[in-house]
């Protein structure tokens, strides 16, 4: 698959979906029809959202008191032009001489480059690895939603064993962490949470995942959806809730927002809500998300994902708006979809916002396109943004692996004392070529674990 043919197919893609939302979408019928922990306490009788034993990577046991440890020979972290030994004890980089007996793996001057994270991807959706589906045609949310159902029902592999498949894949192509948005709608009732969630169980040595509810029907036109996301919530089986576009497509801005706070407020959950309204709808619908994270005190617990209507904004009345959202600490999510649709991240970050990069869908009933890999997403980035430099190469491939680290709350992977021992080995002169080139992921190392070798998973 070249670069070009499939950054030209997201860009129709999702210049098709900022135009649905603009107007009214297709009624759709009943028929058709996560995230950070949380810090304050819980209401009595409500269930806490899973700890953080249970979406975090298992970490090394110990046998006899004896620490694991493993000395990585001769790699060259970024590309660097000498190679080092990368010595890991108990899942960290550390600079102390090695333990005796670490066992001794040999990198072959190989780079090392840290693990990413996809901060925004459905893996309940996917078609990967299942036979070719042949998609009709589809002009709304409500429409595309509709091949949605259909799909669900006519693919034969359950949706458990198809997450878990596209997430293993993930993990084989460098990906160490993922927010995983997951369809809820009386169309499927909680079925896509519960495949997702014994994904992540089934991964959990090698993946860290957080579940989004996502309401893709709609919170308010879809009777029932409301229902299903608090039962999600209030079981522990997610960590956000999810929304989207509340005016452009469940016409109901205050009563959507209104369910989907109160939800996160009530049960301890996150927020991350799709946001593809353009222009001053957009803006109204991000103000208004603004507004109630403030009021409920659910800074550092909210997500937007997508925000068009931000990509275009004078300067000043992006940075006004940068300022609130970081003033709020509202993170940002973008898929790299096109230079008109992309997120202007290094400017939002000036003002401390922080910005993850992701998939989107996978091979699903709205695109055949999507591989679920986040190195190819970074070069995707830099491809949209008619990236040139070094330093702009560098920057889109820093977009994926550290900033979803930080939206996800996870340590960054820098390959220094101290740091977790996730990255990845690639042949290639240096990391600007790497995202240029996109070569074969010869290593995975997740805590200090080979997880994957040459794309197939090990010790799973």
């Amino acid at each position: 698959m070249h670069a070009e043919s499939t950054a030209s197919a997201g860009l129709s893609r999702r210049s098709m979906l900022a135009g649905a939302v603009a107007g009214t979408a297709a009624t759709l019928s009943a028929s058709a029809a996560s995230g950070a922990q949380a810090a304050e306490a819980r209401p009595a009788g409500t269930a806490a959202a899973p700890a953080a034993a249970d979406r975090i990577t298992e970490q090394p046991d110990r046998t006899g008191g004896h620490a694991r440890a493993t000395v990585f020979k001769n790699v060259r972290p970024y590309g660097a032009q000498r190679p080092v030994d990368l010595t890991v004890v108990d899942g960290v980089v550390t600079a102390e001489p090695a333990p005796r007996g670490a066992k001794v793996v040999d990198c072959k001057g190989r780079i090392a480059l840290p693990t990413l994270v996809d901060a925004h991807i459905h893996p309940d959706k996917t078609a990967w690895g299942e036979p070719w589906v042949t998609r009709n045609p589809a002009s709304s949310i409500a429409e595309y939603t509709e091949e949605d159902v259909k799909l669900y029902h006519a693919l034969r592999t359950p949706l458990k064993k198809r997450a878990e498949r596209l997430m293993g894949h993930a993990v084989t192509q460098g990906t160490r962490a993922m927010r995983a948005h997951v369809d809820v709608a009386p169309a499927y009732d909680l079925v896509g949470v519960e495949g997702v969630g014994s994904a992540r169980r089934a991964l959990r040595h090698a993946l860290d995942v957080e579940i989004v509810a996502f309401p893709q029907h709609g919170v308010v036109r879809t009777p029932g959806t409301k229902e299903l996301l608090e039962e999600a919530a209030r079981t522990g089986a997610i960590d956000r809730v999810g929304g989207i576009d509340p005016i452009g497509f469940d016409e109901a801005l205050d009563e959507q927002l209104d369910i989907v706070f109160g939800i996160a407020d009530r049960h301890g959950v996150g927020v991350d809500i799709h946001l593809h309204e353009r222009a001053a709808t957009g803006m109204e619908s991000l103000r208004a998300i603004i507004d109630r994270t403030n009021a409920l005190s659910l800074q550092g617990k909210v997500t937007v994902s997508h925000v068009f209507c931000v990509p275009g904004l004078p300067e000043r009345e992006l940075d006004r708006l940068a300022a609130d959202l970081a003033d709020a600490r509202i993170s940002l999510t973008t898929v790299a979809p096109s230079s008109d649709l992309v997120l202007p991240i290094d400017r939002l970050r000036e003002h401390g916002v922080e910005v993850g990069l992701g998939s989107d869908g996978v091979r699903d009933s709205w695109s055949p396109f999507g591989n679920a890999d986040m190195l190819h997403r970074s070069h995707l980035l830099a491809w949209v943004g008619d990236a040139r430099l070094d330093e702009e190469l560098e920057a889109a491939f820093r977009a994926g692996a550290d900033g979803g680290a930080r939206l996800l709350g996870l340590p960054e992977a820098d390959l220094k004392p101290g740091s977790p021992a996730d990255f990845l080995l690639v042949r290639g002169e240096c990391l600007p070529q790497v995202v240029v080139d996109l070569p074969r992921r010869e290593m995975v190392v997740r805590g200090g674990r080979i997880v994957a070798r040459d794309g197939e998973l090990v010790g799973h």
